[in-house]
């Protein structure tokens, strides 16, 4: 059966374009990754294209110069034997030196069209592409700083991944305990009194901490956190921290002391965020210290141009299994009632600020949790020495 004239042709994989199929993209559509290997066949044909008019141009100029020095020195081409063999060793050097050229552009295009590929797989989502490092040195460098930029990306993505299965997971509880206390008064099973309001205003101040502390997380560790730096007094910002839990650490029990070196020099943070950062750390301490138990805020100067400020309790102390754990997110004991996200936010105010934050514990004995300052920004601390924080 032939298609009457004048009818639209009948589409199919190297047809005409579908009636129905977008104006603004291409048809027939490409298969993944078939973009980028079109571009590579591009890339190769250029290299050839190249290298060809590279060759032609060099055989040319090599006979304009002949030609020139016979001319100049009126001596004529030879002729003969002698001129068969001069012709030999020409066609010679300049098959080996395109050989040659051949070669070096095969082995660096062979490795690029590699990378373009891998570009390829990479912008369609596929982390875990690498490419195989080897080749001249350049093409080396090049697969090298690619494998680590996908590495890197691959980890992003994990993160990524980890953490919203995480937060939905942290949403799942508080979400529960409101639909079911809500569910629960509606149907008249519980009684709509402050015991059942209460707990579900304290579900809801709950999920606030959540989203709230989550945001502060996002923040820091995508670099996006504002600081508003000003020469800061530590001590007044510690001496304020201690004053908002002592009646907290009086009704456990504990005893919650300030101790400070005499004249600190003031240092550029924001007071805010540090201020957060020694509540976190208050907060674990007071809620892992039994009564009769200490809690310390020290605040000291460290090597030269940083502070120190520790916090250190006599509680029951981390297992050292979970210690290099305790700063992840939503890494949490069994019987804690917290988000989970106090000490990796304490970690990433601190990394934002220039400092490190580093955790000692003994089963039994209590833990020290011991925070470091730079007393500038590291921008300004470059002009001198810049040097890692001092453990």
């Amino acid at each position: 059966m032939t298609r009457p004239r004048g009818a639209a042709p009948r589409w199919g994989p190297r047809r005409g374009r579908p009636p129905w199929w977008p104006e603004h993209e291409p048809w027939p559509p490409a298969g993944p990754g078939e973009v980028w290997h079109h571009a590579r066949r591009r890339f190769f044909l250029r290299a050839l294209a190249g290298l060809s008019a590279a060759v032609v141009a060099v055989a040319g100029l090599s006979a304009l110069l002949l030609r020139a020095f016979a001319h100049v020195f009126g001596t004529a081409p030879p002729s003969g034997w002698a001129g068969f063999g001069a012709a030999i060793i020409a066609l010679a050097a300049v098959l080996c030196g395109t050989v040659l050229a051949g070669v070096t552009v095969r082995l660096m295009a062979t490795r690029v069209g590699d990378l373009i590929v891998a570009l390829g797989r990479v912008a369609d989502g596929d982390f875990g592409t690498r490419v195989r490092e080897s080749g001249p040195p350049e093409a080396r460098m090049l697969a090298r700083a690619f494998n680590a930029m996908a590495e890197r990306l691959d980890r992003q993505d994990a993160k990524r991944r980890g953490l919203l299965t995480d937060i939905s997971h942290e949403l799942r509880t508080p979400l529960t305990v409101l639909q079911g206390n809500l569910e629960g008064m509606l149907d008249g099973v519980y009684a709509r009194d402050a015991e059942h309001l209460s707990l579900v205003l304290e579900e809801t101040q709950v999920l606030a901490r959540l989203i709230e502390d989550l945001r502060t997380l996002t923040l820091s560790e995508s670099l996006e956190l504002a600081l508003a730096r000003t020469p800061t007094d530590l001590v007044a910002v510690a001496r304020d921290a201690v004053a908002s839990f002592e009646a907290q650490a009086a009704e456990a029990g504990v005893v919650l002391r300030l101790e400070a070196g005499a004249d600190l020099p003031l240092a550029e943070v924001d007071p805010e965020r540090i201020r957060q950062v020694i509540n976190n750390l208050l907060s674990n301490a007071l809620r892992y210290t039994r009564a009769g138990g200490t809690v310390r805020l020290r605040c000291a100067a460290g090597a030269p141009g940083w502070l120190v400020v520790s916090v250190e309790d006599t509680g029951v102390g981390i297992p050292t299994g979970d210690l290099p754990h305790i700063f992840d997110r939503f890494y949490k004991s069994p019987d804690s009632r917290g988000t989970g996200l106090g000490l990796a936010i304490a970690k990433s105010l601190v990394e934002a600020h220039g400092g490190d934050i580093i955790a000692e514990s003994v089963m039994g004995r209590g833990t020290t949790m011991r925070v470091t300052l730079p007393l500038r920004p590291a921008v300004e601390r470059a002009v001198g020495s810049c040097q890692a924080p001092p453990h």
